[in-house]
């Protein structure tokens, strides 16, 4: 493809784009706040998959304590967020579920979460087989003791991740679409005239 174009008024051809050399510090200052913008990302990340998963771990102490059984693993909410949040971020990173995005909102939505949820199953999935790996189990039986929970388990898990993560893509793809997080947190947050 040729970089230049045709200036008819001039006549000479001149570059399709020109770049501004920029200086250290303003590569600097990108970086930062790109940088800013991640760390922010991934706290939102965390409070929201925390909101989920303490939910579904409320969820689950109350319906064991029904038959007796009594569950404590409230950490474990948080720790799932800070290590999913960053998945996230890594799936954000590698393009995943990027494909439907000049369609309507629904179809990037559905997309992303099931293209995400699927993402985590393997997550998870890893993170047994290197638990295995640790105990000196092997990666197979770690995978079987976490399969070994049961498949009504395994199935509820997913599902609970599957509906978390509809409303959370939909409001990235509204973000999305509309230029930027910070118009949906003005919606949210900012009073507006009446």
């Amino acid at each position: 493809m040729n970089d230049t174009t045709d200036n008819p008024e001039r006549g000479y051809l001149v570059p399709r784009e020109v770049k501004k050399m920029s200086s250290p510090d303003e590569n600097k200052s990108t970086l930062v706040q790109k940088l800013l913008h991640e760390v922010k990302a991934y706290w939102v990340y965390v409070v929201y998959l925390t909101l989920v998963f303490a939910a579904y771990t409320q969820y689950r102490r109350l319906i064991l304590a029904d038959v007796g059984i009594i569950y404590t693993d409230y950490g474990v909410a948080l720790i799932e967020a800070l290590i999913f949040a960053k998945v996230i971020m890594i799936g954000d990173a590698i393009g995943l579920g990027r494909g439907l995005e000049s369609k309507p909102l629904i179809f990037p939505t559905l997309l992303k979460t099931t293209v995400f949820t699927i993402f985590f199953a393997l997550f998870v999935l890893t993170e047994h087989a290197i638990k295995g790996l640790i105990k000196g189990k092997g990666a197979m039986e770690g995978i079987m003791e976490f399969i070994g929970k049961g498949p009504y388990e395994v199935l509820a898990g997913s599902l609970v991740i599957f509906v978390a993560f509809i409303p959370f893509f939909a409001l990235r793809e509204v973000a999305r679409v509309l230029g930027g997080e910070g118009k949906i947190l003005a919606l949210f947050f900012k009073k507006r005239d009446s």
